[in-house]
């Protein structure tokens, strides 16, 4: 735990109740020195409650005399046992009002390309819930026949490397279960910096290699051009053989 739960309602109260400068306040709070100013102008936090950081158990109060009297002192945050984790992320990620509407076509394209995700990373990663997932799974989504599936890291709903762990995440799964892996799923399960990286070409197998220059059009007409040859010779064509019982005209 790095700041106090309740931040901007800390930095409220500690504005109200102290003389600390504003930059004392910011990096206790982890706040821009101007927002806090904002705070102490009321163009900030208007209407928030200041939140007692002494009384919650996260300030002493001799910690504070010492800012107060030192403006270079920097305030440590008193261990509160019962907030630890309090910042860790409980339940769906928080999706913005404006990209809401991209859930359903990254749900897709996780659904189509990751199939070894499960539905509670899936909820986690793009911040939805598990019957809208099941339902584009089953293709009983309302508007499953407008949705077309975008990658979520295109559409700003998740990070390139939550998608990537969650895809090694899977990959190990599938290795500690000894499950059999087609090649199409071996693709899947790669992280995408590797699958950029791998060739386009197709590979031919071991068995036809060497054949991979033959061509149904060069037998014909090497076949066709040994035929005609002799017909195409001018001297052949008028050398006629002159027969034993011909008879000589004078």
């Amino acid at each position: 735990m790095t700041k106090p739960i309740m931040a901007k309602a800390t930095a409220v109260w500690l504005v109200d109740n102290t003389t600390m400068s504003f930059k004392q306040i910011a990096d206790f709070v982890e706040m821009h020195e101007l927002e806090v100013q904002g705070i102490a102008d009321g163009d900030v936090a208007a209407g928030v409650k200041g939140f007692d950081p002494i009384g919650n158990n996260q300030l002493t109060q001799e910690e504070i005399d010492k800012a107060q009297a030192d403006p270079l002192y920097k305030l440590s945050l008193k261990f509160y046992a019962a907030a630890v984790g309090e910042e860790k992320r409980r339940g769906p990620r928080y999706t913005p009002l404006s990209k809401r509407q991209d859930r359903p076509a990254s749900i897709l394209w996780l659904v189509k390309f990751h199939p070894e995700l499960s539905d509670g990373q899936i909820s986690k990663l793009v911040g939805t819930t598990k019957p809208t997932i099941q339902a584009i799974r089953e293709r009983t989504h309302w508007n499953i026949t407008n949705i077309n599936p975008i990658d979520p890291v295109a559409l700003g709903l998740c990070k390139q490397t939550e998608l990537d762990a969650l895809v090694q995440k899977a990959n190990a799964k599938k290795l500690r279960e000894g499950e059999a892996m087609s090649d199409d799923e071996r693709r899947r399960l790669v992280s995408t910096e590797q699958s950029l990286g791998m060739s386009d070409s197709p590979r031919i197998p071991a068995a036809i290699s060497g054949l991979e220059t033959f061509t149904l059009a060069d037998a014909p007409e090497e076949k066709e051009e040994q035929q005609h040859g002799d017909l195409l010779d001018a001297d052949s064509f008028f050398n006629l053989p002159s027969g034993d019982g011909e008879e000589q005209t004078s």
